[in-house]
């Protein structure tokens, strides 16, 4: 029988070989060796601001004394039902009742400039956010009943 192999597949097969008793042959380095010494150092020798053990015991166990807070985090709330009179000025005046506006913006029709009748609000805290949905959901801005809730993005 005659073998088709080229001398380069020859040679990385005789390369894997190779490879893996050099592979083994290490193995069997390490479990002569053993495991390697494990030094063990005191509390004085770490290095860094470390809380003691009393205060990292009481902040265990005072956890839900803090306030934990997402508050920060900003939201975009979707406007729905606006006038074309309506201004961004209005938005954020309407919604900054609620708390920080950071950004408010009504869309526009790309040739005409024309108001399209909904835009997007965001809020610098989701808390703010969700009484501004909670308390303008239905309520009337020049007019014109409002649409208000989250925003999501769209499957495009």
């Amino acid at each position: 029988m005659s073998s088709n192999y080229s001398p380069g597949k020859r040679q990385r097969e005789t390369d894997q070989v190779r490879q893996r008793q050099e592979k083994e042959q290490q193995r069997a380095a390490r479990r002569e060796r053993g495991p390697g010494r494990v030094e063990i150092v005191d509390a004085s020798s770490m290095h860094g601001n470390l809380p003691s053990i009393e205060a990292a015991l009481g902040a265990l166990t005072n956890r839900n004394a803090e306030a934990r807070s997402a508050a920060g985090i900003p939201v975009r709330l979707f406007v729905g039902g606006l006038s074309d009179e309506t201004t961004e000025q209005d938005l954020r005046a309407t919604f900054g009742a609620f708390g920080l506006v950071s950004d408010a913006v009504i869309m526009k029709d790309r040739t005409t400039q024309a108001p399209r009748g909904f835009g997007f609000v965001t809020m610098a805290n989701r808390r703010d956010a969700a009484k501004a949905v909670e308390a303008l959901e239905g309520s009337q801005l020049k007019q014109r009943t409002l649409v208000v809730n989250v925003a999501t993005d769209r499957p495009r």
